[in-house]
């Protein structure tokens, strides 16, 4: 279970005037962590996610955090997930420092993408940090 790894989609953003951080995740096989992008699952994710916040928006204003990390997809390690992830979001919801957020979460992450999307185009998944 060492090599278990967890796909999470996170945005940062602003509802109602208080600072959130809605995550959605799952974990993900072997075949799917060695690929270069993170594949259905990510989308899926992703998706899932977007339109999580899309049904929350009729009844609180939701407002995204300007940075083009608002929208992350990363994978982790399964025991960081359980373990240090539930830490690095209470800290930024308390702080708000979206620079302490990024930098934690990249040393917690194996890899990560920004999730962007041109008018009418597919979903891309830009390598982060």
């Amino acid at each position: 279970m060492a090599d278990a790894s967890y796909l999470v989609a996170l945005a940062l953003l602003e509802r109602g005037g208080q600072r959130a951080l809605p995550l959605s995740g799952q974990s993900q096989g072997a075949e799917a962590a060695a690929s270069e992008e993170p594949g259905s699952l990510g989308h899926s994710l992703a998706l899932g996610l977007l339109l999580r916040l899309w049904q929350q928006s009729a009844a609180t204003p939701l407002r995204r955090i300007d940075s083009p990390a608002s929208l992350l997809l990363v994978e982790l390690p399964l025991e960081q997930m359980s373990e240090r992830l539930p830490q690095l979001k209470a800290d930024w919801l308390n702080s708000g420092d979206t620079a302490a957020f990024n930098r934690a979460l990249a040393e917690l992450a194996l890899r990560g993408w920004t999730v962007e999307q041109e008018p009418r185009g597919p979903l891309r998944f830009q390598a982060w940090p």
